[in-house]
């Protein structure tokens, strides 16, 4: 039998065939193996949040997936780094946040698109809460915010141990509050959170238009800014481009530095190619890198994607790294990531995320006033990113009859032409959830 990290990667991979690649790198890609011990599996998460969404969501999924690699049935236990279990190795002083040694500074090539956000970062690594404070990373995605995050924590768990580091992205940070709310749990959640020594808070624009979540937030930011505490926020666009976003939290995402990164160079691709072609110990030709870095030129995930397809295919087959191998390891990169159809039950919970109310309520029959906005906002939604007939979104909405989502969707269109604020945040729902798929 292989050992049970082994398992575990085969089970991972059998999860990874089944779900989307944004639920797969936030809720599976980072769970850990802690023992297997005959029908049963210990794995570990980085936050008690991230344990329940685990376990309610996907332990049936692991669980299938543990019992066709091992060939009999596995119970999943999951646990968090928050409560460790008594088999699993005792944890550091703050457990909260461990970044990854691959995503170092060491690591990270700098080129003229984010040679400014490199060297915020490594001031903001070596002297946090002095240089820049808060330091907001904005560009696209796959350009190397999440990387410098993990660098500048690595960076300070080295040279302060003692500090307690907090990761966490947007979206995640809303769906915590709804839960903390929901379960009477407020206080354990604030003070999570005004406790830290660092917070790096990915994705922020999640957080536009949600009412309690910018109002809890904002709090937090004024609570560690006081006192002395560093922040580290990243968007896809600058402050003033999410248009929800209260002006007293843009005002202070803006006190300290916006660094805007773009897309890198060519001789920057070709250096980020040749680093991990190296680090991989695989020999690339030089003709091939250009081939890559001529093709691909707006995310570097996509880059170091090719290059460990090149090297799987030479570990596996023995075959030289050919010109048609690149051309065909880019075609299943850019075919992988291709953006899945974005589901209704995925825009109805970015909705309920922004009015502060369930999935489940918008789906039922209460009409509160709260309920009927965000009931109506989610069919303008879905109408507009799918295309979807009105007779199928009634269907997906508690099988309301044609007139109903005829008025919502009339109600809507007239509110938008009179109410600013109402379009810009049915715009920033509409940007947020592209982005989750993207």
């Amino acid at each position: 039998m292989d050992s049970f990290s082994d398992v575990f990667d085969r089970v991972k991979q059998l999860c990874r065939e089944e779900m989307s690649e944004v639920a797969y790198d936030l809720w599976i890609g980072e769970l850990e193996m802690v023992s297997l011990d005959g029908t049963a599996a210990r794995l570990l998460c980085s936050s008690q949040f991230r344990r329940d969404i685990v376990n309610e969501k996907y332990n049936a999924l692991l669980s299938r997936c543990f019992e066709e690699i091992m060939g009999f049935p596995v119970q999943v236990e999951i646990f968090s780094r928050e409560a460790p279990p008594a088999a699993a190795a005792p944890a550091p002083a703050q457990p909260e946040f461990q970044p990854e040694k691959e995503y170092s500074f060491e690591t990270f090539v700098v080129g003229s698109g984010n040679s400014l956000a490199h060297a915020a970062a490594w001031a903001v690594a070596n002297n946090p809460a002095k240089s820049y404070n808060p330091l907001f990373l904005h560009g696209g995605s796959g350009l190397g915010k999440t990387h410098l995050i993990y660098a500048i924590c690595g960076r300070i768990r080295q040279t302060h141990p003692e500090y307690r580091l907090l990761y966490v992205k947007g979206e995640e940070f809303a769906n915590e509050l709804i839960l903390a709310i929901r379960n009477g749990t407020t206080a354990e959640f604030k003070e999570k959170y005004r406790q830290a020594d660092l917070l790096a808070v990915d994705d922020i624009q999640f957080i536009a238009g949600k009412e309690s979540t910018q109002e809890e937030f904002f709090h937090t930011f004024n609570s560690l800014y006081e006192c002395g505490k560093q922040i580290i926020l990243t968007s896809d666009r600058p402050p003033k481009e999410i248009k929800t976003l209260e002006d007293r939290l843009r005002t202070r995402f803006e006190w300290g530095l916006l660094v805007d990164i773009q897309p890198p160079d060519f001789e920057t691709r070709m250096a980020i190619i040749s680093r991990k072609a190296d680090s991989l110990g695989l020999a690339l030709p030089e003709d091939v890198a250009a081939f890559i870095a001529g093709k691909l030129k707006d995310n570097i995930r996509q880059l170091e994607g090719v290059v460990k397809r090149l090297d799987a295919h030479n570990r596996l087959n023995g075959a030289p790294i050919t010109m048609m191998l690149a051309e065909n390891a880019i075609q299943d990169i850019m075919t992988e990531q291709t953006p899945l159809p974005v589901t209704v039950d995925r825009i109805i919970d970015e909705v309920a995320r922004t009015y502060g109310v369930t999935a489940d309520e918008i789906r039922g029959q209460r009409r509160s006033n709260q309920i009927s906005a965000a009931r109506q906002t989610a069919m303008y939604v879905v109408r507009e990113i799918t295309g979807m007939t009105q007779l199928d979104i009634g269907r997906e909405f508690g099988g309301r009859d044609h007139s109903t989502v005829v008025y919502a969707l009339q109600q809507t269109a007239k509110t938008l032409q009179s109410d600013p604020r109402k379009k810009e945040m049915i715009e920033d729902i509409i940007k947020n959830i592209r982005n989750l798929n993207a």
